[in-house]
């Protein structure tokens, strides 16, 4: 009667975003339920001391299983590349992958690697941007001066 569900039904291996604020928000892949409890693997993002002269400054990232009730039900799932991929046997490849990586920290690029891009390549074995390859030939001149003076 009028109700909307805010909280879409979720499958295993769904990209589910959680929008921070209108710029920004926080991706992770709905992992199943354990003992009853659905879980998402969240992936955390935060800022790195290291800088990698080659990719500029890091995020260092970290997947954490988190229950569904403890991220909020504010959510949508984000299958942004059904289009064009197909999602990856979640059982077999996209479980392991996640169960690999729990826990452990990861360095990732800050232009292009981050949790949205992290949660596209877990559920299709791509980067979300194939085209950051050909940007960073641009980029990367740019970012050696400014290393070099320590102004980044």
């Amino acid at each position: 009667m009028g109700l909307k569900h805010s909280s879409p039904q979720l499958f295993p291996g769904d990209i589910v975003e959680y929008p921070r604020n209108k710029y920004f928000s926080h991706f992770g892949i709905y992992y199943g339920e354990r003992d009853g409890v659905p879980y998402v693997a969240h992936l955390t993002c935060r800022d790195s001391d290291s800088k990698l002269p080659l990719f500029g400054r890091a995020l260092r990232s970290e997947i954490k299983l988190d229950p569904l009730d403890l991220l909020g039900k504010k959510y949508k799932v984000s299958n942004m590349l059904d289009d064009s991929f197909s999602a990856r046997d979640f059982h077999n490849v996209v479980k392991p992958a996640i169960d690999d990586m729990l826990g452990r920290e990861v360095t990732f690029d800050i232009l292009f690697h981050n949790s949205e891009h992290q949660a596209t390549l877990f559920r299709y074995g791509v980067k979300k941007s194939e085209q950051i390859e050909r940007i960073y030939k641009h980029v990367m001149p740019a970012w050696n001066k400014l290393f070099e003076k320590k102004l980044l």
